[in-house]
C-alpha cells in the first residue's frame, strides 16, 4: 500500500507556515561526473526535496541517477515528468500532472491513461497536481513540448478560476509554472490570488533568478518553491545570494 508521507508533509508545513523548497533536476542536463559535488550543494542548500524531471528527457539513466542521489542525500526524491516514460519506481512519489492551462488532450488525460497502469506497478506515492502554465516572456520548453499556450500574465482572473476548478476536481496540489528558462516569475498578485482563494498547497516555480525572488514567491503565498535553471547554472547559488 502506498503511503502519503510527502503529502502529508507538505500539508503539515503549509498547516505551520513552514517554507518547502524543491531544487529541479533535469536528467539530460546532469554532469555525471560532478554530480557528486552537485549532491554536496544540495545537501548544504535549504531545499526540502528533490524533483527529478523535465519536458524532453531524452537520457535513459533516470534510474540510476535516482539510485546514485540516494546514496547521499536523504531529501524525498519527487518525480516531476513530462511524459510516461519519465517514471522511475526508485523515487519516492510523483507530481502526477494535470496540464489545466492547455486544451491539448494529451496532457489533459491520455498521457495519464498511459502512465497509470506503470503508477500501479511502483510503490511510488503519486500526487495529483493541477499545473498551470503563465506566460513569462519567452517560449519555453514545456509550451514547445505540450504544444499548448500559457494564460496571459495580466488574466488574473483566468488563473484564479483555473486553479480553483482543478482544486474542486480533486487536485492535492496547485502547481504555478513560468516554465523552465523564463524570463519573468509568476507574479505576485497572482500567487497571491491563488493563495487566498485556494486551500489546498500552492507550488511556484520558473523564472526565479535569486533568493529575492524565492522570498519573493513566499511572501505573496506559495507553500512551495521550486528553483532549477539557476541552480543548474551555479551550484553555489544559495551561498552567493
Amino acid at each position: 500500500m502506498k503511503n502519503n508521507t510527502i503529502y502529508q508533509e507538505i500539508l503539515q508545513a503549509k498547516l505551520v507556515r513552514k517554507q518547502l523548497l524543491a531544487i529541479l533536476l533535469d536528467p539530460d542536463k546532469i554532469v555525471w561526473e560532478s554530480l557528486p559535488e552537485l549532491i554536496f550543494k544540495i545537501n548544504q542548500s535549504p531545499a526540502t526535496h528533490v524533483f527529478i524531471g523535465g519536458s524532453h528527457v531524452g537520457t535513459t539513466i533516470l534510474d540510476d541517477l535516482i539510485v546514485r542521489i540516494k546514496e547521499d542525500c536523504t531529501l524525498p526524491i519527487v518525480l516531476f515528468p513530462g511524459h510516461p516514460s519519465q517514471i522511475s519506481k526508485y523515487a519516492d512519489g510523483i507530481l502526477f500532472l494535470t496540464l489545466l492551462s492547455g486544451r491539448n488532450p494529451d496532457y489533459l488525460i491520455t498521457h495519464q491513461v498511459n502512465a497509470a497502469p506503470i503508477l500501479k506497478q511502483t510503490q511510488l506515492e503519486i500526487i495529483s497536481t493541477g499545473y498551470i502554465l503563465i506566460e513569462s516572456g519567452t517560449t519555453t520548453a514545456v509550451e514547445r513540448v505540450s504544444n499548448t499556450k500559457p494564460i496571459d500574465r495580466n488574466n488574473l482572473d483566468l488563473v484564479l478560476a483555473t486553479a480553483l476548478a482543478g482544486e474542486m476536481l480533486g487536485n492535492k496540489l496547485i502547481y504555478l509554472e513560468a516554465g523552465s528558462g523564463a524570463q519573468q516569475a509568476v507574479p505576485q498578485e497572482m500567487i497571491a490570488a491563488v493563495a487566498q482563494n485556494s486551500s489546498i498547497p500552492l507550488i511556484v516555480g520558473g523564472g526565479i533568478i535569486d533568493t529575492q525572488g524565492i522570498q519573493n514567491a513566499y511572501d505573496s503565498g506559495a507553500d512551495l518553491v521550486v528553483i532549477g535553471t539557476a541552480f543548474e547554472r551555479n551550484s553555489n547559488f544559495f551561498n552567493e545570494h
